[in-house]
């Protein structure tokens, strides 16, 4: 199958830029629909690769449910096409704290419900490529720059499942010549070091640039580079042979802390996709197992790479480590590499262009370089972060900022299976150290540098989150979070007190709050962003933070559980991401769900509150608090439930919607006014008033 690159953003034609806009969608969705008729039969979508990763059928849903979502929270859509669906298939890829691997929790559909349902979405979206207004070039806020979110993010997925594939039992999957593997290899070259110049890297780009690209991708960065040696070649599966022959993988002083936990909790003693027969080593690939390739890259995690390093650095006197990202930029531009679309993909083991496998480290070369680009990602020691000007794209804020926690490593260069924008210059993917991919990596001579893992929240919304649910309070206003749980408790006093669902919870402040009291509570909020610094507080039982104090200057702020008497609900409380208008099955039996300023930042407020009685137990208690500022950014103003005038010119205020959708399941009991005070600097502070309503919902007479 031949793969296209990726598409530009500018351009005069719209017509002839819908055309290629649409036959890269269909050729990526394509590309993967063909990845799983790999798997043996319909019974194997339902079998995990490993038990950090859901079963294969939810990867399949997955984007295209991706697709929809962002569709309807753009307003480019006003009805799903399976709303269960795309709450099912909505969330949970990358090992987050809350990423939900439970298979009970989940009624996975039949493997021909979610082809038809694919093939509903392919439909969808061909049909909005061909009647959106385009206009060029594209710009973040255009409704095709969703268009090409999509494209991205299933090719991202393409690469992922395969890689899942790889680690599957053999028989569960079946050979096909769509993916035959490379057929050449021989003795494993010597790998001799070579030295790139000192020089500046330039690692972010602009937000007028011609190629899509996630919000990570965006903002300055300018680094020196000194001078470096490098190994010529990507550490061939030859060359790593005696580290595992030699017992590197029992001798712990080759093993940081981190890596002695993998080792721990895998058993591992050799990369994941060797296997011994014998006394011989095989190579598992995409669909089968073949001899041993030694001069083929060594596919590992980070921490297997570091250990090496330092196995071979005792071994020859000479401390080695893994490049860094503005080193291996450095090492793209010694070699006068192309951007995307002239890049030549065709002289790389790139976009499946050659083969459905890895091939010899010397095989592809520039400069005397192998594979400075392609074959096998090359992990480094760069742990992603944001550079200056960052800011998360506001439809999809979880694809970046979670993994700016220290604990997600960089790859660069991509892989035989990397497409679309992996292809890209300044594309930046990273994952977790212990997670597999098509990777591997080069040595360069030096030690290892040191990072910082004391990672604070910096990102100034969640920063001033942080400060409004955890900070201190200001003019006598107690604490909008403990006001608003203390509140809600009140109303519980009669009623079981089981679970409790803290909806909106931003930084998890009431949903700990409220564990005083619950025996059980779920924190959910849409931001990813917010619910990884309550789960932080969770895990590590402290947070800290970033306080504006006035211009360029600010504070650190550390905040913790037990200084605030809390330490001892943690175990009582999860932390999930999920959107209150789709929520997943499983989020039901409550007794208390509290939504506090939710509903006027939500798509459809309506939907929202035309089921939410559905998710609690008996005569359970609905606490909503909102300041009411409705704005057409977040809500199209015809969903509005409140702060409009009528065809009939008379006003209509949210209260009476809140009736109107709520009455004919619940008693309204209780309003009362919650003031709250927002701090943006040590002089500046927002005072606000939130009008909060209790429901008790109605009891259903037999």
């Amino acid at each position: 199958m031949q793969n296209l690159l990726p598409p530009t953003l500018i351009g005069s034609d719209t017509n002839q830029k819908r055309r290629e806009i649409l036959d890269y969608f269909r050729n990526g969705y394509a590309l993967f629909e063909s990845l799983f008729d790999l798997l043996a039969d319909d019974e194997v979508f339902y079998r995990q690769s490993e038990p950090t990763r859901h079963p294969m059928i939810f990867y399949f849903g997955h984007t295209a449910a991706f697709y929809v979502n962002k569709l309807m929270l753009v307003g480019l859509i006003e009805r799903r096409i399976n709303p269960h669906f795309e709450s099912i298939f909505a969330i949970g890829v990358d090992e987050m704290a809350w990423d939900d691997m439970s298979d009970p929790h989940h009624g996975w559909p039949e493997v021909a419900q979610v082809r038809s349902y694919r093939a509903k979405v392919r439909s969808l979206v061909e049909s909005l490529i061909e009647t959106l207004p385009l206009s060029l070039p594209i710009k973040e806020e255009d409704p095709f720059w969703v268009i090409l979110m999509g494209c991205e993010h299933e090719r991202i997925h393409i690469e992922t499942s395969s890689v899942l594939h790889r680690q599957m039992p053999l028989e569960w999957v079946r050979q096909d010549a769509r993916f035959t593997p490379c057929a050449q290899s021989g003795v494993a070259p010597f790998n001799d070091f070579v030295r790139i110049e000192a020089g500046v890297a330039e690692l972010g780009k602009g937000r007028e640039h011609h190629l899509y690209g996630w919000d990570n991708e965006y903002g300055m960065a300018h680094k020196e580079v000194a001078a470096f040696e490098m190994t010529r070649f990507l550490i061939s599966n030859g060359e790593f042979l005696p580290f595992v022959e030699e017992g590197g993988y029992e001798t712990m002083r080759f093993w940081d802390e981190e890596g002695r936990r993998f080792l721990e909790l895998r058993s591992a003693k050799h990369p994941v996709f060797w296997v011994r027969e014998g006394s011989a080593w095989k190579l598992r690939v995409l669909d089968r197992l073949i001899e041993m390739p030694p001069d083929w890259p060594v596919e590992v995690n980070y921490l297997e790479a570091m250990a090496y390093c330092r196995y071979r650095g005792e071994r020859e006197g000479t401390p080695y480590r893994l490049m860094g990202e503005a080193e291996w930029m450095r090492l793209r531009d010694h070699c006068n590499l192309d951007d995307v679309p002239q890049l030549d993909a065709s002289a790389f083991n790139l976009n499946l262009e050659h083969f459905a496998s890895p091939s010899p480290v010397n095989r592809f070369t520039c400069k005397g370089i192998g594979d400075v680009m392609g074959n096998v990602w090359q992990w480094t020691q760069s742990p992603i972060e944001g550079f200056e000007g960052f800011a998360p794209h506001p439809l999809y804020d979880d694809f970046s900022t979670p993994t700016f926690d220290g604990k997600h490593n960089l790859m660069k260069g991509g892989s035989f299976m990397s497409t679309g924008n992996e292809l890209m210059r300044f594309s930046r993917y990273a994952f977790r150290r212990h997670f597999y991919q098509h990777a591997g990596f080069r040595m360069l001579k030096g030690a290892a540098v040191s990072f910082d893992t004391d990672i604070y929240e910096s990102d100034a919304l969640v920063a001033q989150y942080c400060a409004f649910q955890w900070g201190e309070e200001y003019f006598d206003v107690e604490n909008f979070a403990v006001k608003c749980a203390r509140l809600a408790i009140g109303y519980t006093l009669d009623i079981p007190v089981a679970r409790a669902l803290d909806l909106g919870c931003a930084t998890g402040r009431a949903s700990f709050e409220l564990a005083r009291h619950f025996e059980s509570v779920t924190g959910i909020d849409f931001s990813a962003r917010f619910i990884a610094v309550a789960t932080r507080m969770q895990e590590q039982g402290e947070i800290v933070y970033e306080r504006l104090e006035e211009g360029v200057i600010s504070s650190v702020q550390r905040r913790s559980l037990e200084e605030l008497s809390l330490l001892h609900v943690r175990e009582k409380v999860q932390f999930w991401q999920g959107d209150a208008c789709n929520l997943k099955p499983q989020f039901m039996g409550y007794n208390l769900i509290m939504a506090t300023n939710l509903i006027d930042r939500l798509y459809d407020p309506a939907l929202f509150l035309n089921t939410i009685h559905e998710r609690l137990e008996g005569e359970g208690i609905l606490v909503l608090t909102s300041p009411y500022t409705w704005l057409e950014e977040y809500t199209p103003k015809e969903r509005w439930i409140g702060g409009y005038v009528d065809e009939q010119g008379a006003e209509v205020r949210t209260l009476e919607g809140l009736k109107a959708l709520l009455l004919s399941h619940f008693e309204l009991l209780d309003t009362h006014d919650v003031p709250f005070v927002i701090r943006e600097s040590a002089r500046k502070f927002q005072h606000s008033i939130a009008q909060m309503s209790v429901w008790k919902k109605l009891k259903i007479e037999n």
